[in-house]
């Protein structure tokens, strides 16, 4: 029996759910954090904080890790301020690329973006270099009382697909 151990393996299964779970759980904390500082720490009154702490639950997400990322955002808890930047470059055949990164440290994303771009064949811009080509569309919100899947869907030109929001007509 020597070479192995149950205790081992599980210890090792468990480490490399948790490494997972950490990463996504980080995402999703900047997300809140973003949302509560651009429109308040209000679920109710706030649709993009509501879709990221739906987003939380999904993933199991403690409440405690959810209430103390909205505090954050609202500014009750300390910490450097998350923000969201828009990074521009081009991929490989001079693919244009738009990028929107939540980060807490501008100075490390920076470089990192460049090496990401770099490493696939591409090149990060200067601003303004790509933006003028993409077009940022508009966020649908529902009444879940008065939406159902026929008329939420609509029939486009490659078949039916979904939108994700606009409001319904009375």
């Amino acid at each position: 029996m020597a070479g192995h151990s149950k205790w081992a393996n599980i210890q090792h299964r468990k480490s490399r759910v948790d490494t997972q779970r950490a990463k996504v759980w980080s995402k999703l904390s900047k997300a809140i954090i973003v949302a509560a500082q651009m429109g308040g720490g209000d679920p109710d009154a706030n649709i993009r904080l509501r879709k990221a702490v739906e987003d939380a639950k999904a993933v199991s997400m403690p409440k405690d890790n959810i209430m103390r990322a909205i505090k954050r955002g609202t500014g009750e808890l300390g910490g450097g301020p998350v923000e969201e930047l828009l990074y521009e470059g081009y991929g490989p055949g001079g693919v244009a690329i738009l990028c929107e990164i939540v980060t807490d440290n501008r100075n490390r994303t920076a470089p990192e973006m460049r090496s990401l771009f770099g490493k696939f064949g591409g090149n990060l811009g200067s601003t303004g270099c790509v933006a003028y080509l993409f077009e940022r569309k508009g966020v649908f919100a529902f009444d879940p009382q008065q939406a159902n899947d026929d008329r939420v869907m609509i029939r486009g030109t490659k078949g039916i697909r979904g939108i994700e929001g606009g409001v319904l007509p009375g």
